[in-house]
């Protein structure tokens, strides 16, 4: 009988023709790639360099430094954290960049358009994601914050809301952010709210907009740069109002809208029009309506018949295996607030655990149903933008008060974002990878580089200064004294001195 030694030599015997699995050249690994790495973000920086410059200041270096922080620090990067980091500096000179200088978050953003412009993927494939996220907030004193809709949550809570527009492509396999807003509930424009409008820095052309409205102006905004892009996506958010979807079919966009589980839809045309007055008295009536006797279904009640025909589907390829769900397509008619018809498809897909998602698309009547499901789909890689922006590049650890503070980080974290998918879009074209690597690994589709895996080799490239034992002392000593000045300075603002407090 074997000793647990004699098992142990055996699996490492067993490992042995395999090592070769481990070859990084075999998964597209350059080392001379590596070594660069640090050299193509400042190729980036440098083609976004002229974004942080003012008429009175080039502040571009703090751009490059807060984008190191939040590509090579792991947690808590805060202003004050990336200066020290980086610079060991008392996080003063970050802070007012992020919070006071005047450079625009908007200009980083129009630039990393440029950017995908200039790549010239394949138009079909290449989709913009509208959504928007939540962070939970401790009170109103930062920009945004109120008590709102948490989708993260479920609930209504006390949370700052991030609207913001990703690109997608599918062969490319490649996702960015592209455009963001924050949105600031209907109270923030109220007379109560105007001190600390001011004190935030709200701009003062700011008016109120829903979370639709937010979502058709970046898109406009993109449009008219003539950004390439087949399909809008959106989550059920944007997809349940009926006046966001008409907006944009007048703007001859397709769109792939995710809608609630009690949408109303109706699976034979029915008829629309100005009802007769009844009687003598009364009003003429003034709205439209269903004048023929068909009946709207709630689209969940559409998944639980039983003449509803599955058809299964893979839907991806995961690191689990291949995606397989089932989904059933149809044609239906719904009706706008003005109770105007509009055709439009229904895709329907059920998971294994029976659970239904629902989405309305407006693809021309001949569109084959596999390109339908497929569209409809898309919208799972903005769960991947806002995995890698909050886990991977630092939007949670954001914690300024004022509105450009906010604004800046965005485009910052963008600006991360992008350099991770240029670098992989680059990586892809240039050093290809060993095609006997899914025959020995009995895989179809190899697993792609990661946003963490590129953060791992450019720390690699572009390590972190280490203080010195004089050096750390120093900076402890000077945060310490910066704090004590703090306190001292807020003492005397409310008229006490030391001996009242004591």
């Amino acid at each position: 009988m074997q000793d647990s030694s004699d098992l142990g030599l055996m699996k490492e015997s067993q490992l042995r023709p395999k090592a070769s699995l481990f070859d990084p050249t075999r998964w597209g690994l350059s080392a001379e790639a590596i070594a660069s790495l640090g050299d193509s973000l400042y190729k980036l920086w440098g083609r976004f360099r002229h974004c942080f410059k003012t008429r009175t200041r080039d502040t571009s270096q703090r751009a490059l430094d807060y984008l190191r922080g939040q590509l090579a620090m792991d947690d808590k990067r805060t202003f004050l954290n990336i200066d020290r980091r980086l610079n060991g500096g008392d996080g003063q000179g970050m802070q007012h960049f992020m919070s006071n200088s005047a450079w625009s978050g908007q200009s980083v953003f129009r630039q990393i358009r440029q950017d995908v412009v200039s790549l010239e993927l394949p138009f079909k494939g290449s989709t913009l994601i509208m959504d928007e996220t939540a962070d939970e907030k401790a009170g109103t004193n930062s920009a945004g914050a109120s008590r709102q809709y948490n989708g993260r949550l479920g609930k209504v809570d006390l949370c700052r809301v991030d609207t913001f527009l990703s690109y997608y492509h599918a062969q490319a396999r490649l996702w960015t952010i592209v455009d963001g807003e924050l949105f600031l509930p209907k109270e923030w424009f109220g007379e109560s709210f105007a001190q600390k409008r001011e004190k935030l820095g709200i701009p003062k052309g700011r008016v109120f907009e829903t979370k639709g409205q937010q979502g058709m102006k970046m898109i406009k905004r993109v449009k008219a740069e003539e950004f390439p892009f087949e399909l809008v996506a959106c989550d059920s958010l944007y997809g349940r109002d009926a006046q966001f979807r008409a907006a944009l079919e007048a703007d001859r966009l397709e769109y792939a809208a995710q809608v609630p589980s009690d949408t109303r839809v109706y699976l034979k045309k029915p008829v629309v029009g100005m009802p007769k007055k009844k009687g003598k008295r009364g009003r003429h009536p003034k709205r439209l309506r269903v004048l023929s006797e068909d009946k709207a279904q709630e689209v969940r009640e559409l998944a639980k018949s039983s003449e509803t025909v599955w058809d299964k589907v893979n839907v991806r390829h995961t690191e689990r295996g291949i995606l397989e769900e089932d989904f059933v397509v149809m044609r239906v008619w719904t009706l706008t607030e003005d109770r105007r018809l509009r055709e439009e498809w229904l895709v329907i897909r059920r998971e294994d655990s029976g659970d239904c998602s629902y989405f309305l698309l407006n693809s021309p009547p001949d569109t084959p149903k596999a390109d339908l499901i497929e569209k409809s789909c898309r919208r799972y890689f903005i769960e991947r933008t806002i995995e890698d922006a909050k886990m991977q590049l630092g939007w949670d650890d954001f914690c300024a008060q004022k509105y450009r503070a906010w604004e800046h980080h965005l485009a910052l974290t963008g600006l991360a974002m992008w350099f991770v998918a240029l670098t992989k879009w680059d990586w892809s074209q240039r050093y290809g990878r060993d095609p006997e690597l899914m025959h020995q690994l009995e895989l179809e589709v190899l697993p792609a580089l990661s946003t963490a895996n590129v953060r791992e080799l450019l720390k690699a490239s572009m390590p972190l200064r280490r203080l010195t034992p004089e050096q750390a002392m120093q900076l402890v000593a000077t945060h310490l004294v910066n704090r004590a000045r703090s306190t001292s300075s807020r003492l005397k603002s409310r008229g006490k001195s030391y001996d009242d407090s004591s």
